[in-house]
């Protein structure tokens, strides 16, 4: 039973990570390491592609060894999540507005205490 649903949730992690590749504002590697998990509990041979990827696989792989973040994907990321504050200023009104700053000011405190591989 749980087989079939990680190798689901591997599919939709690919396909948000494909989508990724195009969308600026969109996480690519992230999607990648939950496809990498998924396909682990159920299609190690779609693992091992993830993995073996030329331009993927080494951050993925770090990510599984230690934890590891570039500074690079840390200041990308802080880059889309101001580019997404920025968007939020300009299209969302009280209270909604505080909430771009709120989780970014979250997910980047723990995305920068991460070490760097």
């Amino acid at each position: 039973m749980k087989r079939p649903l990680y190798l689901t949730g591997g599919i939709v992690s690919t396909a948000l990570g494909v989508i990724g590749i195009f969308l600026p504002i969109m996480p690519t590697v992230p999607f990648l390491i939950l496809a990498a998990f998924c396909f682990a509990r159920s299609n190690p041979a779609l693992e091992a592609k993830i993995m073996n990827h030329p331009v993927y696989g080494p951050p993925i792989r770090t990510w599984r060894e230690k934890g590891a973040v570039s500074r690079r994907g840390k200041i990308a990321a802080t880059f889309a999540f101001s580019a997404s504050i920025v968007f939020g200023y300009f299209t969302l009104s009280a209270p909604w507005i505080f909430l771009p700053p709120v989780i970014a000011a979250m997910c980047l405190t723990w995305l920068w205490t991460r070490p760097e591989g």
